[in-house]
C-alpha cells in the first residue's frame, strides 16, 4: 500500500503542477465551455483574479506533493481545490473523469497520512496548555 500511495503522490503532485501552470502560460488549449452559465463563470474568476490565486494554490500543493514536505498540508489545500472542480464539473460543465480520477489518488495519499489528520476528525480535541 505504501508503494502505491508513493505513486499516487507524484501523479497528483504532477497533475496539479501542470494543470497549475497550465493556468498561467496556457500551453494546453482547451475549447471555451458551451454552457453560457460556464463561460460567464470563467470570465468573472479570471477577471477578477481569483484564478490567479486558484492556480497558484495548486501550484504550491502540486510541489509540496512532488517534494514530500508538508504532505499534510498540501493533501488540505489539494481537497479544496478538487472540492471546486467537482463543484464546477457536477453543476456548469459535463466531463467529471479528471476530476474523480484526482479524488482517487487524493484518498490514496490521504490513507496513509490519516494519521496527520486525527485532530480535525476529533468532536472535542484536546487543547494544550
Amino acid at each position: 500500500m505504501k508503494v502505491v500511495s508513493i505513486i499516487a503522490r507524484y501523479l497528483l503532485g504532477l497533475i496539479f503542477v501542470v494543470f497549475g501552470l497550465n493556468g498561467f502560460l496556457h500551453f494546453i488549449h482547451q475549447p471555451p465551455p458551451a454552457n453560457p452559465l460556464a463561460l460567464q463563470f470563467l470570465v468573472a474568476v479570471s477577471t477578477s483574479h481569483f484564478a490567479a490565486f486558484f492556480f497558484a494554490v495548486q501550484v504550491l500543493g502540486g510541489l509540496l506533493l512532488l517534494c514530500g514536505f508538508f504532505v499534510p498540508l498540501a493533501l488540505t489545500l489539494l481537497a479544496a481545490v478538487l472540492y471546486n472542480i467537482l463543484a464546477f464539473h457536477l453543476t456548469l460543465s459535463p466531463g467529471i473523469a479528471p476530476g474523480l480520477v484526482s479524488c482517487v489518488l487524493w484518498v490514496l495519499v490521504f490513507l496513509q497520512y490519516r494519521e496527520s489528520f486525527n485532530g480535525i476528525f476529533s468532536a472535542k480535541p484536546t487543547i494544550h496548555a
